[in-house]
């Protein structure tokens, strides 16, 4: 049975109560869920698709319900700083939120998610990473993402979506995949004015992701016609609500959200390198990147005031960075910055460190290949260069002069070069 339509917020009440349920009854459920780094782009996939579908679920769905789950614990929303300040715009706190912490211990799963009885549609990206992808990846049924295809999803997917594009936005595809459910949803005759708020909050939602992930479309190099038409189409839905129609403003939303997501000056090191953190296994060796929106030196001066040795701000940094990939386990880990220039031009800036012999083969065979595809160039701080190559250590810092390569497009060099040695 559909859920029947009402606001995001009672149906995020609805979902987490319903899991609930399956959990102790061993009733089927439906998953919708981001990736493991949980940024603004998942977190709105997943409650776009998740609310939309379940008001209009295919015929054959495994269940009518589906239901949206960030890709953290709850603790970590704490991390995020652009969740509360986008929440708000309709009507939600970080407690509507379903989290890691509602879906029952792996260890025990026979008693909790039989794998059977569960199905998961990735948004984000397309292959279920970690403890879950070990239990549940035989139980993807779908896909809506802008990530490389790693061919991990069944090309048969039924009547849930293979969608694997590029687009700035995974929240694009998802608007462009369910507009016209929407569309539909949105006509129904009554309770119209009800129904363009709900539309209205549900859009401001995607819209930000779309904004942030494109920079307010002014990055060329990362807007596609996708992103585009989903910005047009969800802020046509925010006005379609009549307080909305004049009032509404794209920029202003653009640069709040902005603003909060770089608002990390009361986080401590470790969460920073936590708050946007990926983690792969390639080849036996476990590779993790931290994506970070402040540069090195503002991330060296936060690791000086948090100790109280004699250290220099360099030496503390490394301290700290070296603690968060032991911890990890890591045998390799990157850290990519972004942030603006006094002009205001972006910049990068891209650490990349190997701890084990398999490690530092793989770093020299990326910096090998991609030095120049990247533009890496020689980095130095205040406190002078901190590379250091020798024969059981490899660890160097570059300047990452072609900025519209993210994450999205290093990621996957790192990942060759680890699975090419």
């Amino acid at each position: 049975m559909a859920f029947p339509r009402s606001p995001l917020r009672d149906f995020l009440i609805h979902a987490k109560s319903s899991l609930r349920s399956a959990i102790v009854k061993k009733e089927r459920v439906t998953l919708v869920i981001g990736n493991e780094s949980a940024d603004l782009d998942s977190l709105t996939c997943s409650l776009l698709f998740s609310y939309l579908r379940s008001i209009a679920p295919p015929k054959q769905a495994f269940t009518s319900l589906y239901i949206p789950v960030t890709n953290i614990p709850a603790a970590d929303i704490a991390l995020r700083p652009e969740f509360a300040a986008l929440l708000t715009h309709a009507n939600l706190e970080a407690d509507h939120l379903i989290t890691l912490d509602d879906l029952p211990e792996l260890s025990s799963v026979e008693y909790g998610l039989v794998p059977e009885n569960t199905r998961w549609i990735l948004v984000d990206h397309n292959a279920l990473q970690g403890k879950l992808g070990v239990v549940y990846t035989g139980q993807v049924c779908g896909v809506i993402d802008h990530h490389d295809e790693e061919n991990r999803v069944p090309f048969d997917t039924g009547d849930e979506p293979r969608i694997i594009k590029k687009s700035g936005s995974c929240t694009s595809l998802v608007t462009g995949y369910l507009r016209e459910t929407w569309d539909v949803i949105s006509s129904e005759a009554d309770n119209l004015s009800e129904k363009s708020l709900w539309d209205a909050q549900l859009a401001k939602l995607a819209l930000a992701s779309v904004l942030i992930d494109t920079t307010n479309a002014t990055a060329n190099q990362k807007t596609t016609e996708y992103d585009v038409k989903a910005m047009n189409y969800l802020e046509a839905k925010i006005k379609s609500h009549a307080d909305q129609t004049v009032s509404f403003n794209r920029n202003r939303l653009f640069e709040q959200i902005d603003n909060a997501k770089k608002d990390i000056g009361r986080l401590t090191l470790h969460d920073i390198l936590k708050k946007d953190y990926k983690q792969w296994d390639e080849n036996g060796l476990l590779l993790g990147i931290s994506s970070v929106v402040k540069p090195i030196e503002f991330m060296q001066e936060k690791a000086k005031r948090e100790t109280s040795g004699t250290e220099s701000s360099s030496e503390a940094f490394l301290a700290s960075v070296r603690d968060f990939a032991r911890y990890r386990q890591l045998g390799q880990f990157a850290l990519m910055t972004a942030s603006s220039t006094s002009a205001g031009e972006l910049q990068r800036e891209l650490l990349l460190w190997a701890f084990t012999r398999k490690g530092i083969e793989a770093a020299r065979h990326f910096m090998e290949i991609n030095t120049r595809n990247l533009g890496l160039k020689t980095w130095q701080g205040p406190d002078g260069s901190i590379d250091k190559i020798e024969v059981n250590v490899w660890r160097t810092v570059w300047w990452q002069r072609r900025v519209e390569h993210s994450r999205k497009q290093v990621a996957p060099l790192l990942r060759e070069a680890i699975r090419n040695m």
